[in-house]
């Protein structure tokens, strides 16, 4: 991957864009956009990053690696550390049982009418959440140069397999648009904030 400069105006830069503080005199560092952990090795050398305080990036670590191990338990169906994909998922596993523990028990099993066995995962959605906020507010400030401050007004986290019908379509902008809603909602966020 070519690293891309970004054109940002450099009076965007002067603060943390995820919680307005200003930038001067604090200890700062990048913050990779998608996070690293979310990226299966290997990964692109030149992924996009942003200048952001660093007791505030610190502060999204746990949140990551729970959402990181998560999603690699519900890939693999399990909270065995030795059957996940990704390496910090199996770290985390192996290293605190009381994570394990948790996501354990966001596993529910069922049957299906014909038979089947489905697993049904119930993230802790907070935790999730900020996570994709997280990045979206990144991706917004790498991509269009304006941080993101204010909170967003709907933030919606569905595995596909769960939703309705019209909730899919809704998703894929099979309305009429014909794009992904997550690009729709970042046009919708950038006009709704101008």
């Amino acid at each position: 991957m070519e690293r891309i400069e970004e054109f940002v105006d450099d009076r965007q830069k002067s603060w943390c864009i995820h919680c307005a503080r200003s930038l001067a005199g604090l200890k700062t560092n990048d913050d990779h956009v998608p996070s690293k952990s979310l990226l299966l090795k290997p990964r692109p050398h030149h992924p996009p990053v942003v200048t952001i305080r660093k007791e505030r990036n610190t502060s999204f670590s746990l949140d990551e690696q729970y959402t990181v191990t998560f999603l690699s338990c519900v890939l693999t169906g399990s909270t065995d550390p030795e059957k996940q994909p990704n390496a910090s998922a199996a770290r985390a596993l192996a290293d605190s049982s009381a994570l394990r523990a948790r996501i354990e028990q966001s596993r529910t099993e069922y049957r299906t009418i014909g038979g089947e066995s489905r697993l049904v995962w119930q993230p802790d959605i907070d935790r999730i959440q900020r996570v994709v906020v997280k990045n979206a507010r990144g991706h917004a400030y790498f991509e269009h140069g304006e941080p993101m401050l204010d909170a967003p007004a709907r933030i919606w986290v569905l595995p596909l397999e769960t939703m309705s019908g019209a909730e899919r379509q809704e998703f894929e902008g099979l309305h009429g648009e014909g794009s992904l809603a997550v690009a729709r909602t970042a046009r919708q966020i950038r006009t709704n904030s101008l």
